[in-house]
Parts: structure tokens; C-alpha cells; sequence
């Protein structure tokens, strides 16, 4: 019986090792064709560079100089620090009021967080676009409001899970020691939520920095661009494409999100198992 598991144990992880190398493998394509030559990455995708086809960082220079990659990075990580800002500050307050205040309209927010996370987006779009024209939200300050609209049911939802777990002695004897509601919040309440704000924060970080439709309805994209707006305008007018430049930003763009999740990473698990706890 040892002998039957520990081959399927080998089994399994063989399978799964060439699982892993499948989902992958795209991106090490796209690693290799960012140093290619825009003809053979077209004709030679799968091919490795080699001494005809290698350009070292043309490709970078020119996804940097020609499309202006480096200040979408800067709309980009503004509006992603300042939208996962905003997120894991008012929805942590939000999710902690609605789970210690229990009356029928905390219950309905609640309820209409869950609902906003079953409605699909496309549902809103029109919408969306003209009330964010109406209310000039069409700038990197205004779509932090936005994003906060649309990340608000998840955070609140993981949130509120895990305030749920807190025992409440702890906040009673902290509000008998003459702390005021909002001192209970940031010196006891916060400390304790570190978890879930950093699974929030990294999810979160995910969503926004790779999005490309709500920022190509909201902001005004003659002033503002965010990287995936970039990389879609690198496909030029009457069918050009500019591959190599693409393959780069793609890598430039991957770059930042990886290392933040990978520093990151084992707190999702951690954080999404203690909003789990029900109340």
C-alpha cells in the first residue's frame, strides 16, 4: 500500500510540475520575443533569439521613447496605490461599523455589497462612462473614486468575515480604558486585521493594475493613459503592429505585479481563511 501511494504521490507532482510548465511557458515566449526583431517574431514566435534575429533592448527603448511607457507607469502605479489606499481604508471601516452596529440598514449594506459582486460589469458600462463624464471624474483623482465603488464588495465581504472572529471583549475593554470609537479602530482593530488587509491589498493591486476597460471608459485618454491603454494603442492604424514593442511593455508591465505577489503571497491564503470564519 506505501509502495501503490508513493507512486501516485510521484504521479501527481510529475503531473503537476508539467501543469505548471504549460501555464508558463506564454510568458517565457513573450520574455524571448521581447528581444527579437519584429519580423521573426511574427514568422518564428516559438523560436529562440539568435544572432539575426536578437536586438538586445531596442524593443524596451522603444515601448519607453516612442509610446511613452514610462508615464502610464506613473498614472498606472498612482492610480493603483491610491485606489488599494482608499479600498483598505474605508472598507475595513465600513465592513467593522456593519459587523458591530447590527441594525435592518447596516444588513442592507451589506446585502448590496454582496449584490454588487453578482452584477456584471457590462451591465454598467454606459452608465458608468456618462456619470463619470457628468461628475468630471475622467482624471487619475477622480477614477480612484470609481475603483473604490467597484472593489468595495469584495473587501467589505472579506472584511467583515473577519471582524466577525475578533472577539469583541477585546474592543469593550479597550473603549472602558477611554478609547473613543475611531482610537478602538486603528490602535486595536487594525493591528489584528493585518492579514486580510494585505490579501485585500494584494488582489486588489492585481485587479487594478492589470485592467484596461474601466480606465478606457473613464479617463480622458488624451491627457491620461494607463500601461494596457499603452499597449493597446502600440497596435497602430491600417493593421500595423508593433510586436517587439508589445512583447517588451508586456514584460515591463509583469515585472512589478510578480515581486509584489511573490513578496506578498503568503498572506492570501492566511487572510482569505480568516475571513472565512463565520459569526
Amino acid at each position: 500500500m506505501k509502495e501503490k501511494s508513493t507512486i501516485s504521490q510521484k504521479m501527481g507532482t510529475t503531473f503537476l510540475s508539467f501543469l505548471c510548465i504549460f501555464w508558463i511557458m506564454p510568458v517565457f515566449v513573450v520574455l524571448w520575443n521581447s528581444f527579437k526583431n519584429k519580423n521573426s517574431i511574427n514568422l518564428m514566435p516559438f523560436e529562440l533569439p539568435n544572432a539575426e534575429t536578437f536586438v538586445g533592448a531596442e524593443n524596451y527603448l522603444a515601448a519607453i521613447d516612442k509610446y511613452g511607457l514610462l508615464q502610464s507607469v506613473g498614472w498606472t502605479v498612482f492610480i493603483t496605490v491610491g485606489s488599494v489606499a482608499a479600498i483598505l481604508l474605508f472598507c475595513s471601516m465600513c465592513g467593522w461599523f456593519i459587523t458591530r452596529v447590527k441594525t435592518w440598514w447596516t444588513k442592507l449594506i451589506y446585502v448590496l455589497c454582496l449584490f454588487s459582486m453578482v452584477v456584471p460589469f457590462q451591465m454598467v458600462m454606459y452608465t458608468l462612462s456618462l456619470v463619470a463624464n457628468m461628475l468630471h471624474l475622467t482624471n487619475p483623482w477622480g477614477i480612484i473614486i470609481v475603483y473604490l465603488g467597484f472593489g468595495a464588495g469584495l473587501a467589505i465581504f472579506m472584511f467583515t468575515g473577519f471582524v466577525r472572529s475578533i472577539p469583541i471583549e477585546i474592543e469593550e475593554a479597550a473603549m472602558i480604558d477611554g478609547c473613543t470609537p475611531l482610537q478602538t479602530f486603528f490602535k486595536i482593530v487594525v493591528p489584528i486585521m493585518k492579514p486580510t488587509y494585505i490579501s485585500v491589498g494584494i488582489l486588489q493591486t492585481m485587479w487594478i493594475w492589470n485592467d484596461f476597460l474601466l480606465p478606457y471608459l473613464v479617463l480622458d485618454l488624451n491627457k491620461y493613459k494607463t500601461i494596457s491603454i499603452v499597449i493597446q494603442y502600440m497596435k497602430g492604424s491600417y493593421g500595423s503592429v508593433d510586436m517587439g514593442a508589445i512583447m517588451a511593455a508586456l514584460i515591463l508591465a509583469l515585472i512589478p505585479v510578480v515581486i509584489f505577489y511573490l513578496s506578498c503571497q503568503k498572506y492570501i491564503i492566511k487572510g482569505v481563511a480568516a475571513g472565512a470564519v463565520k459569526g
